[in-house]
C-alpha cells in the first residue's frame, strides 16, 4: 500500500518553503501561492466547463483592475494589493496566471501540448512573478515552476494517461533545478525540490525530505 502525504504535511511543508524567503516578502510570496490555489479551487468545484470559464473571467478582470480601483471584498485579492503590488507586479501581471489555468477547461484530454501550455501560463508565470517579487533572477526559475505546475498536475488529474504525460514532462523541467540556488530564491528551489520528491512518491515530512529542505535553506542546493 503507497503511503500518501497528508494535506496538513503538505502546507507545513510549503509554509517551511516560503520560511526561506527574505522576511518582508515572505506574505507576498504565500499570496502569490494562495491565489494559485484559488484559481485551482475553480476548477476543482466546478463541473460544467461554461461556468468554469465564467468565474475564471470574473478573476481575471478582478486581478486586472488591482492597482486601479480598490480591491474587491475577496480576501486573496485584498491581500494582493496589500503584499504583492507594492513590489512592482501590476494586476496585469496577475491576470495572466488565469490563462493556465484556463487550458484545462479547453483542452480536457491534455496532449502534449496542452500540458505544456498549461505548464507555462500556470507555473512559468508564477515563478517569474514570485522571482521578481524575491527581487532575484535565475534562468532555471522559470522552467522549475512548470515542473511545479505539473507535478501538481499529475497529483491530481483524474485521467491515468494525463498524469502519466504531466509527470514525464515535470520530471524533464525540473532536472534544470540542480546546482547551487542563490540565497533569495532558495523558496521557489525548495518548491521544485518537494515537486520532484512528489514526482517520485516521496511522502511529505519525511525525515529524509525534511532534510534535503534545510540542505538547500543552509547551502542552496
Amino acid at each position: 500500500m503507497v503511503k500518501r502525504s497528508s494535506p496538513e504535511a503538505l502546507a507545513a511543508e510549503r509554509a517551511l518553503a516560503i520560511g526561506y524567503a527574505p522576511a518582508d516578502r515572505r506574505a507576498g510570496l504565500a499570496t502569490l501561492f494562495a491565489l494559485d490555489a484559488r484559481l485551482g479551487d475553480i476548477l476543482r468545484t466546478t463541473r460544467e466547463p461554461m461556468v468554469g470559464q465564467m468565474r475564471l473571467t470574473w478573476w481575471h478582470a478582478a486581478l486586472s483592475g488591482l492597482g486601479q480601483d480598490p480591491p474587491r471584498a475577496e480576501p486573496v485579492l485584498e491581500a494582493l494589493a496589500r503584499d504583492v503590488l507594492p513590489w512592482g507586479i501590476t494586476g496585469n501581471d496577475l491576470a495572466a496566471m488565469v490563462d493556465g489555468w484556463e487550458v484545462l477547461l479547453e483542452a480536457p484530454g491534455l496532449d502534449e501540448a496542452a500540458l505544456a501550455r498549461h505548464a507555462a501560463g500556470r507555473g512559468e508565470v508564477l515563478f517569474a512573478l514570485a522571482a521578481r517579487l524575491l527581487g532575484a533572477t535565475d534562468e532555471r526559475v522559470g522552467r522549475i515552476g512548470e515542473g511545479w505546475a505539473l507535478a501538481d498536475l499529475s497529483a491530481n488529474v483524474s485521467d491515468p494517461a494525463a498524469a502519466a504525460r504531466a509527470a514525464l514532462l515535470g520530471r524533464r523541467r525540473l532536472s534544470v533545478g540542480a546546482g547551487a540556488w542563490p540565497r533569495a530564491l532558495r523558496s521557489l528551489a525548495a518548491m521544485g525540490l518537494l515537486a520532484g520528491s512528489d514526482l517520485d512518491g516521496g511522502v511529505a515530512g519525511s525525515p529524509g525530505r525534511v532534510a534535503r529542505l534545510l540542505a538547500m535553506r543552509l547551502a542552496g542546493r
